[in-house]
């Protein structure tokens, strides 16, 4: 596992505030937020798997949502109760990443809304 040191070599000064600070960016800036190219969604800090483009749809919240993660295994949840809230964590599985955050304001089949930072994803399209 690295230590802050070193990700702080291999991640720009905003991928580690969001990565490896439990930040976020700003809402409707992130690259992927209107993205919808098919492929699949990585951890920029790993290369881990996460989400497939065909579970990514539009909530409108800002930030680029999804229905389901590409593994389960591959990610994993903590309880946040910072800002004076209670929401539950997305973490790389591989990592431990932050990656966002989970609602249960999704839409079917799961319910669920993968609420996710675009500069936390590295994307490759099909093509």
């Amino acid at each position: 596992m690295k230590d802050n040191k070193e990700w702080k070599k291999i991640l720009t000064k905003e991928e580690y505030n969001v990565l490896r600070k439990q930040g976020t960016e700003r809402p409707f800036t992130g690259k992927y937020n209107d993205h919808y190219e098919e492929g699949k969604y990585y951890c920029r800090a790993c290369g881990n798997l996460l989400f497939d483009s065909d579970t990514k749809f539009d909530a409108g919240c800002g930030w680029p949502s999804f229905y389901a993660p590409s593994q389960k295994k591959n990610i994993g949840e903590r309880e946040d109760l910072s800002h004076g809230m209670i929401r539950t964590e997305v973490v790389c599985s591989k990592c431990g990443s932050h990656l966002g955050h989970v609602f249960t304001d999704g839409p079917k089949p799961t319910g669920l809304r993968y609420c996710i930072n675009s500069v936390a994803l590295d994307f490759k399209g099909k093509k």
